[in-house]
């Protein structure tokens, strides 16, 4: 105890306690840590009045910078918020007899800041619009504007450019892994189902566009000639934007590049477009039954999208 009650006296004690001390550096070395440690100081502080009480600090201004990004409009704002801030939804008609879509009285936009602008032949449409919007709850469902969403992604960049030249590769590659070019020999309500929904396309597609299509053997991707690529590619090329979107997500939908035609030029309805895209799986769930919450989940998914397709096809 009297070793520790002396080690705990105060240092300017006569305490016999010797503590350690750092050796001195020497004055030149002194003076290169001093010009270490003030070069590593910020300059306001290098600067500074080092004699006065308190040395003259200068905070640097920081200025905004404003980020690219999507213009800020309705869409993006509902987007964002996922809440509904709109109280009416009307529909409202300009002098060049195109219609736009009124959220209190402001007009609808597209994620790309474009006014969502529905030409005078698809006035069903324009109604089809509001109403998902006028249908939204207090929390947005953004699942429940699909005919929104392709509206949008007609009119903000399939006109014309780059934009629709990379959509229309993207979708003659699906001439190579079409659904339909893969069929079975087996099992038999496979075969039956291709038979019932994939044969008919075939000579429909043939009679129409003159085009005879390849099957794939074994997993091997199909490959069809040069000359009915650019028989088909030139039927793309001939859509306008709308159709161009619709058969876009007709496609993505159904993996199916004929099936998404045959829907978008009036071969198929929405549901027939459906049932086609769905054999393998309605095979299945005839052979083993259906799984909860998976196929029953998409065969309504499947139909939302190509439902959508077909209702923006609609001009009336």
């Amino acid at each position: 105890m009297a070793s520790l009650s002396r080690s705990l006296r105060p240092l300017g004690s006569s305490s016999s306690v010797l503590l350690a001390r750092p050796a001195p550096l020497p004055l030149s070395r002194i003076g290169v840590a001093a010009a270490a440690a003030a070069s590593s100081l910020p300059q306001w502080y290098r600067t500074a009045d080092i004699g006065s009480k308190r040395p003259y600090i200068s905070s640097q201004v920081l200025k905004a910078t404003v980020q690219d990004g999507p213009a800020l409009t309705q869409t993006n704002r509902a987007e964002v918020t996922l809440r509904r801030f709109w109280k009416t939804v009307h529909l409202e008609e300009d002098p060049s007899g195109s219609f736009s879509i009124k959220l209190d009285h402001r007009a609808l936009k597209t994620p790309g800041g474009a006014k969502l602008l529905i030409p005078q032949e698809r006035r069903l449409l324009a109604l089809l619009i509001a109403n998902e919007w006028e249908n939204q709850d207090e929390v947005l469902k953004q699942h429940a504007l699909p005919v929104t969403s392709l509206a949008s992604r007609a009119i903000d960049g399939l006109g014309e450019g780059l934009i629709r030249e990379g959509v229309i590769d993207q979708m003659m590659k699906y001439l190579d892994t079409d659904t339909i070019l893969f069929p079975n020999d087996a099992p038999k309500p496979l075969v039956r189902m291709q038979k019932e929904h994939w044969d008919p396309l075939f000579s429909w597609i043939s009679e129409t566009y003159g085009v005879t299509l390849n099957l794939a053997e074994g997993f091997s991707p199909a490959r069809q000639t040069p000359e009915a690529i650019a028989k088909l590619r030139s039927v793309v090329e001939g859509m306008d934007n709308y159709e161009l979107a619709a058969f876009e997500r007709a496609t993505y939908a159904s993996k199916s590049f004929v099936i998404a035609l045959a829907l978008c030029k009036g071969r198929l309805t929405a549901h027939e477009a459906a049932e086609a895209s769905h054999v393998e799986v309605r095979s299945q769930i005839e052979l083993w039954g259906e799984v909860e919450d998976t196929h029953d989940v998409d065969y309504q998914d499947i139909r939302r999208s190509l439902g959508s397709v077909a209702c923006l096809l609609i001009k009336a």
